[in-house]
């Protein structure tokens, strides 16, 4: 059965020592000057600014783009009332809920189309797609780019593994690759972890 091509994001799965992922959540805000709409799943970098909400002082962030320093994935939003949208629309001003375990891993699928990558890629470091975001479900649009994946250490991310489920068509041998599968990753450019060479 052919894999689904449309992309969700990031999601956390777990850390690299097997721990549960949710001890690093961090509260972030969103500007309401940056025009671009973020989705559950998607990378985030440092906006370089803050604000006070409520009393409280919080970092902005943005959603990454290929080549930033991530902060993280956000994980979800807190609600400004019980119809607050699933994601944080453009222009807006969101509290954003982002993992930023540098030791997070991740679930993405690698986008469709190209050559699609393989269990040999395990351990490569690769480049994100960036999306729009679905404005159904609040999904992030980012996705793995499998035309990226090389030992670079400048990379965005890194390739830890094969999500080996039966609703994932990894290929038909370790050398073949299916379109649309997904994979396990970490943040390489992360803000608080040194950015490491693929092997």
């Amino acid at each position: 059965m052919a894999n689904p091509t449309t992309p969700f994001g990031l999601i956390p799965r777990k850390k690299l020592d097997s721990g549960v992922y949710n001890a690093g959540i961090m509260v972030f805000a969103t500007p309401s000057g940056n025009a671009t709409a973020i989705g559950v799943g998607d990378l985030v970098t440092l906006a370089g600014t803050s604000q006070i909400i409520n009393g409280v002082v919080y970092n902005d962030v943005v959603q990454g783009a290929t080549g930033n320093v991530f902060a993280g994935v956000v994980v979800g939003f807190l609600p400004d009332t019980r119809d607050s949208l699933p994601y944080r629309a453009a222009s807006t001003v969101r509290l954003a809920l982002v993992n930023v375990d540098p030791q997070a891993e991740y679930e993405i699928r690698q986008v469709a189309g190209g050559t699609p990558l393989n269990a040999n890629d395990v351990g490569l470091n690769a480049n994100v797609v960036v999306g729009s975001v679905n404005t159904s479900y609040g999904w992030s649009g980012m996705a793995l780019d499998n035309t990226t994946e090389a030992t670079t250490n400048t990379l965005d991310l890194k390739i830890t593994g094969m999500s080996s489920r039966p609703d994932n068509e990894v290929g038909t041998s370790v050398s073949s690759g299916s379109d649309s599968s997904t994979f396990f990753v970490r943040i390489n450019r992360h803000l608080f972890s040194n950015q490491v060479a693929g092997v």
